[in-house]
């Protein structure tokens, strides 16, 4: 079985670079489905999500070459139109490919996606966009059945109910094979979609408007693939600076952009922390214990990330003050807060909120992560316990960081992984 094995109460020191974003990748990878030619793209990291999504690209006939952290995807030609279930079980967000490859093959079939367990989580206003811009969609034994009666996706204006970061996407993929323009309000402003849209663009796309409320997306037919360089990963960096809260010491980041990173560091630099920031690193020292902070809240970008909740949490469980977490985007996020609290934590929950009362100190356990932040949160509470833990269910964590071990071990932290790497799907 695949475990951490981490001594806790080591400072961390040093320089580590961000690798690229994971939530950038995937929603790209599925866009090269549109490209009727060869896309590549840099700085992709190497996560179970993102083999899921080649292997999902090779199932519908693109030809998928990777050599270090970039990967060519070759969809000259694409030969099916449907997502085995073993490879949409693999993820939640491989329900990105639906709007790719129906605006791509005209028909589409997938079943339900898999992911991270965060209670319900509801595909509905992804189908809702498609269904607006001309596709028929049934769901059926648990699988979804999606053609295009009138032969061609039509443009239209569409509200998403929801800024979701997804359904923004899929809207904009499908979007870039139906003809005329399509106008999505009260779309998502995530960094990832803008990262998307540059992307799209490369590929010959007509986008724009990504990062604000109103995208506008102009049909043009094909594209022809581009070269693109994947964003940093800022949840990645705010895990990493949980960290070095958590330990203590002092740790800069590269290839990191502090203005996506700003309400996570202002909450950090409030609990004691000494952050600094340039273009492209952020710097956080802490030899200090830690104290509570105001209400955080989760919201979409620009407001706190829900990603980063958990770590942060994680973090402030040690120390001095009360904090208040209102976690507004998901169910059941706190799933991590029952084994905070088998280390010594003292945390209550009620809802969506969470009361965390900081204490002296935290001890070392058995742990097992049930979902991919929670369990980067137990990392970063493990790192500033007294003691050995050993956390288990590090398939969640694979899905997200890219040698975490290894870069924490860079930084002087005490960790070792038992039973292999990241294995192959």
């Amino acid at each position: 079985m695949n475990a951490y094995i981490i001594e806790g109460g080591r400072p961390l020191y040093g320089t580590a670079r961000v690798h690229g974003a994971k939530n950038s990748v995937l929603p790209i990878l599925a866009a090269t489905v549109l490209c009727q030619g060869t896309s590549v793209i840099h700085n992709c990291p190497d996560l179970s999500d993102v083999r899921a999504s080649l292997a999902i690209l090779e199932h519908l006939g693109c030809k998928v070459a990777r050599a270090g952290d970039t990967i060519t995807v070759d969809a000259s030609v694409v030969t099916g139109n449907d997502v085995p279930d073993r490879l949409m079980r693999e993820m939640r967000s491989s329900v990105i490919f639906l709007g790719a490859i129906l605006a791509r093959t005209g028909a589409a079939e997938l079943s339900m996606p898999g992911g991270c367990e965060l209670g319900p989580r509801p595909i509905d206003l992804h189908l809702s966009a498609i269904r607006a811009l001309g596709a028929e969609i049934r769901e059926e034994g648990g699988a979804l059945h999606c053609s295009i009666p009138g032969g061609r996706l039509q443009g239209c204006e569409y509200a998403l109910a929801l800024p979701s970061v997804g359904a923004t996407e899929n809207a904009m993929l499908c979007a870039c094979g139906a003809e005329g323009t399509t106008v999505i309000t009260n779309a998502a402003r995530e960094p990832e979609i803008v990262d998307l849209q540059t992307f799209l663009r490369a590929a010959g796309a007509d986008v724009r408007g990504a990062g604000s409320s109103v995208v506008t997306v102009r049909g043009v037919g094909g594209l022809h693939g581009g070269e693109h360089t994947v964003l940093p990963d800022r949840i990645v960096a705010a895990t990493l600076l949980s960290a070095a809260a958590s330990a203590g010491g002092e740790v800069e980041l590269l290839d990191t952009d502090y203005r996506q990173l700003s309400t996570v560091t202002a909450v950090l630099a409030e609990a004691g922390c000494r952050v600094r920031s340039g273009p492209d690193r952020v710097t956080l020292r802490r030899d200090q214990p830690l104290k509570g902070v105001r209400p955080i809240r989760t919201a979409p970008y620009p407001g706190f990330p829900t990603d980063a909740q958990p770590p942060v949490m994680a973090a402030l469980a040690k120390g001095t003050g009360t904090t208040v977490f209102v976690e507004n985007m998901f169910e059941s996020r706190y799933r991590h807060v029952d084994e905070l609290c088998r280390m010594g934590a003292d945390i209550r929950v009620e809802g969506r909120v969470a009361v965390v009362c900081g204490v002296e100190r935290l001890h070392g356990a058995g742990l097992r992560a049930a979902d991919l932040r929670g369990g980067a949160a137990l990392v970063v509470a493990a790192l500033g316990a007294e003691g050995r833990s050993e956390l288990t269910g590090l398939d969640h964590i694979d899905r997200g960081y890219q040698e975490l071990e290894a870069t924490l071990r860079s930084l002087g932290a005490d960790i070792t992984r038992t039973g292999g790497p990241l294995q192959n799907l």
